[in-house]
């Protein structure tokens, strides 16, 4: 039976982490992550998890740890933010190419300079082309959830690839909030044994990661890619499955009063549960209004996307990072892209906001589903449009 306990979504990511039974944990603390590695450097203490935790003393060391623990065959999890992922960026790539199903959490927080401690979505914009299965979460429950799924994915023979977890900076990592915890036995059932195909192991030598001349190099990255893409079956099934187990199921793209709607928002990250009130609000003065909330980000859900958009006239985009000199905000961009050999699609309208930790407020939603609308009708001077910034 599962327990409900009132927890710091930090701490419950780590106690995530434990039922997963993780083997090894390299981190370095940064804001707003650090609760989730202090909670684990707590746990392994305490003598309440068996694993082996390895302070570094950069980011940079910490997924490099990372990779040589999971070659080894350990089940391996760490966690970052902000500037701290993008001290990783070079490895990030190593641990996706040499298919090394690391589990990481990322508290998603704004990029230098100016210095801000405060979240958004421009650190993982900045790695979303590193190899990398990627997930968004909404809430501390879906946090829990999705660190387990994680697991399960990467380490699946058919994907072995990384993971991460996005959710966003203080907005979530620092909430309390009452959580399901399933029992461990539960969860030793759902996440089987991690047996990596070729460990790394000195009875038996292999190689990885070595030098590519031209002549191989484009066939492995066209290997990766073609892995990447075939996980999204996987991914499917896993959250299909967890969902027969635990009774909470996830997709790609979620949609909430969708069906009928002429006009959709689309969002990401816990501000889409502040986006369902602005729409609950304008469904009840008659306003056909719906809302999509992206899950996965890598692989791309292409085809859920243009499903779940249907007959609507209008997808309005809000992005919480800036693609400075060009179109506005990736995700915008990318879902352009998805619908753009569609015979019939809607007009889709960008907006950036929500920028350092900057609120939107249903109120908010509502001025940026009225303005899209608006620009839908009369068109815009500008590529984008940036909401919430003072003149």
């Amino acid at each position: 039976m599962a327990k409900r306990i009132g927890i710091e979504v930090s701490l419950a990511i780590a106690e995530a982490a434990k039922l997963a039974d993780v083997d090894v944990v390299a981190a370095y603390p940064i804001t707003p992550q650090t609760h989730i590695v202090e909670h684990l450097a707590e746990l392994v203490a305490n003598g309440e998890l068996d694993a082996a935790y390895i302070p570094v003393e950069s980011e940079h060391s910490a997924m490099s740890a990372c990779l040589g623990a999971s070659a080894a065959g350990a089940r391996t999890f760490t966690a970052t933010a902000g500037q701290g992922l993008e001290l990783m960026h070079e490895v990030l790539y190593v641990a996706s190419s040499m298919q090394l199903p690391v589990v990481m959490a990322v508290a998603n927080r704004a990029l230098s300079a100016p210095l801000s401690v405060w979240g958004d979505h421009s650190d993982v914009m900045a790695v979303r082309d590193t190899g990398w299965i990627q997930l968004f979460v909404e809430n501390g429950q879906e946090a829990v959830d999705n660190v387990l799924c994680a697991f399960r994915i990467g380490e699946d023979p058919r994907v072995l690839l990384p993971v991460m977890i996005h959710l966003d900076g203080f907005h979530l990592t620092h909430m309390i909030e009452p959580l399901l915890f399933p029992e461990q036995s539960q969860v030793d059932k759902f996440i089987p044994p991690y047996q990596h195909p070729m460990p790394l192991h000195p009875d038996r030598p292999v190689t990885m990661g070595a030098f590519a001349p031209p002549i191989i190099y484009f066939e492995t990255k066209k290997a990766q890619e073609v892995n990447l893409e075939a996980a999204k079956e996987v991914i499917l099934q896993c959250w299909d499955n967890f969902g027969k187990t635990f009774q909470r199921y996830y997709s790609p793209v979620e949609c909430y009063r969708s069906e009928d709607a002429r006009v959709l928002l689309l969002t990401m990250g816990s501000f889409s549960e502040t986006a369902m009130t602005a729409i609950d609000k304008m469904r009840g003065e008659g306003r056909e209004v719906g809302l999509l909330r992206l899950r996965l980000w890598r692989p791309f859900p292409f085809d859920e996307i243009r499903q779940a958009v249907g007959n609507a006239e209008v997808l309005i985009v809000l992005d919480r990072a800036l693609s400075f000199g060009g179109p506005g905000g990736p995700v915008c961009s990318e879902v352009r892209s998805a619908l753009y050999s569609e015979d019939k699609r809607p007009k889709v309208i960008g907006f950036v906001g929500g920028l350092g930790g900057r609120d939107i407020t249903p109120a908010g939603f509502e001025e940026i589903v009225d303005r899209g609308i608006e620009i839908s009708q009369k068109g815009s001077d500008q590529e984008f449009e940036i909401f919430g910034v003072r003149e």
